[in-house]
């Protein structure tokens, strides 16, 4: 995985994380956590905030489809 994977990085994050809410998590946060992943392969340096807030949107989608109200 890359930082354009957003998808997969979504799905992971949320498998990882559970109940947290994406959208409190700080960018600089959300890039440890995306560098931390297992299989993830991108240099911490091609990340960017576009980058980085659709990787937070996927990972919300796949949280709010679980504990949305």
């Amino acid at each position: 995985m890359t930082w354009h994977d957003s998808r997969d990085i979504g799905e992971q994050l949320f498998e990882k994380f559970g109940k947290l809410n994406p959208l409190t998590v700080r960018f600089t946060d959300l890039h440890k956590h995306v560098l931390a992943l297992d299989g993830f392969e991108g240099k911490p340096e091609a990340s960017n905030e576009k980058l980085l807030e659709a990787i937070q949107m996927a990972w919300y989608e796949e949280w709010e489809d679980e504990y949305g109200e």
